[in-house]
């Protein structure tokens, strides 16, 4: 039979008067659970990210790569989910940020000074990733402001690399000044479809 809620039809199947099975209800629960596990990724993302750059080398690798796999796994899976609900703006943020992330933690495990190809090519495309998001409505006004001061760090960091700079993942200023605004920015990411998660559930 038909569920009447407001706005929307939602087709329950029932045996005996007894709730079997809501395909509707099933598949946003199944959201819901899939948003949680993004916002969380890149919660631990993020942090491990920030730990990794204040830590000895042979602790550094690991952190970032265990960052970048869980980073990869949050924005994929939030791209899924704005394809699924027509926002192709920020599902191509995500989806260039899960290019950029493959490059970079592609040389966790590198020595730094022979890293700064692949690190160069993941920030240029980080600087785009967020860079398309921040430029969306849809993200509070406070994310896309950090977002919008790592991009341009991000970018000016490519530039220098594509130029011949020898710049590595910890180099001072850049990038290693954008890493907080990076960061703050993926926690606001997290907290945002978190809420929107809580929303649904309510």
């Amino acid at each position: 039979h038909e569920s009447a809620k407001p706005g929307k039809i939602e087709v329950c199947f029932t045996l005996g008067g007894m709730l079997v099975w809501s395909p509707i209800t099933e598949f946003r629960d199944m959201s819901n659970r899939l948003r949680l596990l993004a916002s969380a990724s890149l919660v631990v993302g993020g942090t491990l990210g920030l730990l990794g750059s204040f830590s000895p080398s042979e602790v550094r690798g690991i952190a970032w790569g265990l960052d970048g796999t869980a980073l990869v796994l949050g924005t994929a899976l939030l791209a899924v989910h704005h394809i699924r609900l027509g926002n192709e703006q920020l599902a191509a943020g995500f989806l260039v940020f899960v290019a950029g992330q493959t490059l970079v933690v592609s040389g966790s495990a590198m020595d730094l000074s022979a890293n700064s190809a692949p690190f160069g090519a993941g920030v240029g495309l980080w600087a785009t990733a967020l860079a398309l998001v921040s430029a969306s409505s849809a993200v509070p006004i406070l994310v896309r402001a950090t977002g919008s001061i790592a991009a341009i760090m991000f970018a000016v960091t490519a530039l220098q690399i594509y130029d011949g700079t020898a710049l590595n993942p910890l180099s001072k200023p850049l990038p290693f000044a954008a890493y907080p605004f990076l960061v703050l920015t993926l926690f606001g990411w997290a907290w945002v479809h978190y809420r929107a998660t809580s929303r649904d559930a309510a």
